[in-house]
């Protein structure tokens, strides 16, 4: 009796919290998950890469194999992380619950909490990592080699910060508010080797690397929440930030404005020894975020601020992050002679209040592809052209009603909406 009653308990177990069933388990595999089961999924581990795909996505495609390759060595970790995805097409109700907006959108979920997932998507490197999101909040370090191999874990992807003669107490509540975007960690234990080596001479000290960009930064203090939190803000982005579709989303958790510096192509030498004037400046004037694109690196962006060919370049303005942007009277363009000073002056210009508020100009319709993303966009494009279609047919009805049976016509109009329907249906899902 007593071993029937323990069967009927975990099958009992089992109907109530998927999380003992074979369904859930951590074998290696990306799970396959769908309405009823995406809500227990998530919150049956402690954190989880979903894929929001659609089956006719090219991208989302070329994504899968990667996921599948990348599965049974996340499932291997020490703190596992389970991969799993869900035809967001089919399934819009979930899709529309977490925002998603273009294929594919991958999110991780801490204890059943999402946060967009920003890193890399080739197998190799998407491992490397979500290591972090399983890794401590605050990495305690004992010793030089320790502060070798932390940063090896670490690698590139994000900014990293570490304190050295700080308690693990004073950084951990920012270094949990920012987890999605540095690494943390304390060193307790240091020799005055490694003080040369990340430029401190006294402690404690808080030193912010960006190993991408090759940036480093140190504070001294105070390390109160207020002006801690202000140092981690600023050192979250580099210096001088390359403008990208990712750098889109990355500056929507900022709210300073952007100095926008637009150049005719990145890699050319003129733009690459103006980039390091920029740094220069960025660094003296932390209250600005400072950014900069090439007009033939990303020309639909640049356009959006009144760039075209003919646009004497480079061209500064200041960019609210939004819809406003402000040109400053007197320093439209930045001539080749004494660079420097330019960017000074037109610092102090906007300061002074010397601006021209406009609006994103033509291609505002590129930059909301990028922030929105494709899929919200066809939408709204696709509800547009139905109002206009409903619009017109009634329009012509009323106009041919004179001259034609208004029975034909109503039908011959019908078949003319539907057409039209299924072709914008067709191009929505075209990747």
């Amino acid at each position: 009796m007593h071993h029937r009653h323990l069967v009927i308990l975990m099958i009992a177990l089992c109907i109530v919290s998927p999380i003992y069933c074979d369904e859930f388990k951590v074998n290696g595999k990306v799970l396959e998950l769908h309405e009823s089961n995406f809500d227990a999924a998530v919150s049956s581990f402690d954190c989880v890469l979903v894929d929001f795909y659609a089956p006719w996505c090219g991208h989302c495609k070329r994504l899968s194999p990667e996921l599948d390759k990348a599965a049974p060595v996340l499932s291997g970790l020490k703190k596992p992380v389970v991969v799993a995805k869900i035809d967001a097409d089919k399934y819009s109700r979930i899709a529309s619950k977490y925002d998603i907006d273009g294929f594919p959108t991958l999110k991780i979920f801490l204890h059943g909490v999402p946060t967009d997932y920003r890193g890399p998507r080739k197998s190799d490197s998407l491992v490397r990592y979500l290591r972090k999101f399983v890794a401590p909040d605050v990495t305690v370090i004992e010793s030089d080699s320790g502060i070798t191999e932390f940063l090896e874990l670490a690698g590139t992807s994000f900014p990293i910060f570490i304190g050295f003669g700080l308690d693990e107490s004073a950084i951990s509540k920012l270094a949990i508010k920012f987890k999605k975007n540095a690494w943390f960690s304390v060193a307790k234990d240091f020799s005055e080797k490694t003080m040369a080596l990340y430029d401190f001479d006294k402690v404690p000290a808080l030193v912010a690397l960006h190993p991408s960009f090759d940036e480093q930064n140190v504070s001294y203090g105070p390390f109160e929440d207020e002006f801690l939190e202000e140092f981690i803000q600023q050192c979250l982005l580099p210096l001088t930030l390359p403008m990208t579709g990712e750098s889109l989303k990355l500056l929507k958790d900022d709210k300073r404005k952007i100095v926008l510096t637009i150049v005719e192509d990145e890699t050319h030498n003129d733009s690459k020894e103006l980039i390091k004037l920029l740094r220069a400046a960025a660094s003296a004037n932390r209250e600005f975020v400072f950014a900069y694109v090439g007009f033939n690196q990303w020309r639909d962006f640049a356009e959006a601020f009144e760039v075209s060919r003919k646009t004497p370049l480079p061209k500064m303005v200041v960019w609210d992050g939004n819809e406003v942007f402000f040109a400053v009277n007197g320093s439209e363009s930045i001539h080749s002679e004494d660079q420097g000073s330019q960017i000074t002056l037109f610092l102090e210009r906007f300061r002074e209040g010397k601006v021209i508020e406009k609006s994103l100009g033509p291609s505002f319709w590129g930059y909301m592809m990028s922030l929105l993303g494709m899929r919200t966009v066809y939408i709204v494009i696709f509800l547009v052209a139905v109002v206009f279609l409903i619009a017109t047919v009634g329009k012509d009805e009323t106009l041919a009603s004179d001259t034609q049976d208004p029975s034909h016509y109503a039908a011959s109009g019908s078949t003319s909406v539907a057409n039209n329907r299924e072709a914008r249906i067709s191009n929505d899902k075209e990747d």
